[in-house]
């Protein structure tokens, strides 16, 4: 099986913590030279010298607030006049949490704008490249609620699922060029924005945080959260040429928790 991605260079987003950074960890160990894509340049900076080097590669960064779609273009433009992107891992923080009938507006539009919007403004600036290089991966990390909407989670629930209609539509299209694109769905992971979540939920309830941390871990049937290198694993191997043959998948990495195929 080959899982090797030496000569390969992955563009990984929301890269300096999390998900996104133990899945920068994966590739890089596995070959790849890595491009992280966040907003804060000293995180970006410690993010980039956490990487393996052991492959003789240079990783780097690029300054992008998901935020502004001008500078998402402008950062993969700087990017793609460099470099050939075979791998493109779309990772955005997801919004806050709450029942969806107390969303406002401009919730449901921004979230729209970091996520589907910016990860199409991607995908195009990277496919001629992939195209000439007879080699493409694109992994999206969204969530599981794509299977299941999650509760007090209104606005997330209902964006990832477009990020997965889209990716969806976007698999068949690029299929006979030899190029992937899958999606990778983390449930309940131990990262900063489940502490957030969690944490706003025992707030509202006025309940301790292991109270609320107890429930979510009872619904799981591994009895755990799940760890981000466990996540990074499953968008690391989607991204090797062993995973050449699956394309417009769903991958949930959420301890069986999922009441659906």
């Amino acid at each position: 099986m080959e899982l090797s991605l030496k000569g390969k260079t992955a563009v990984i987003c929301g890269s300096t913590q999390g998900i996104g950074l133990a899945t920068a960890a994966e590739l890089a160990a596995l070959g790849a030279e890595c491009i992280l894509v966040a907003r804060n340049r000293e995180s970006l900076k410690a993010a980039v010298s956490s990487l393996s080097t052991e492959q003789l590669q240079e990783h780097s960064y690029v300054v992008a607030d998901f935020r502004d779609t001008q500078q998402v273009e402008n950062a993969i433009k700087e990017i793609t006049e460099k470099k050939t992107v075979h791998i493109l891992v779309n990772n955005t923080g997801g919004p806050k949490g709450g029942p969806i009938m107390e969303a406002e507006i401009h919730e449901f539009t921004d979230t729209f704008q970091q996520h589907l919007v910016c990860n199409h403004i991607l995908v195009q600036a990277v496919i001629a490249g992939m195209t000439a290089a007879g080699y493409g991966r694109i992994i999206n990390i969204i969530s599981a609620s794509v299977k299941a909407p999650l509760r007090n989670l209104g606005v997330s629930n209902t964006v990832r699922w477009s990020v997965a209609a889209w990716a969806k539509t976007l698999a068949g299209e690029l299929a006979p060029y030899g190029i992937t694109v899958n999606n990778v769905l983390p449930g309940s992971t131990s990262t900063a924005r489940l502490q957030t979540l969690i944490e706003s939920i025992a707030a509202k309830r006025n309940v301790p945080v292991a109270t609320i941390e107890e429930e979510m871990i009872r619904e799981i049937p591994m009895k755990r959260f799940a760890a981000p290198k466990e996540v990074a694993a499953a968008a690391a191997f989607l991204a090797t040429p062993a995973a050449s043959y699956i394309t417009g998948t769903n991958i949930s990495v959420d301890g069986g928790r999922t009441p659906v195929l």
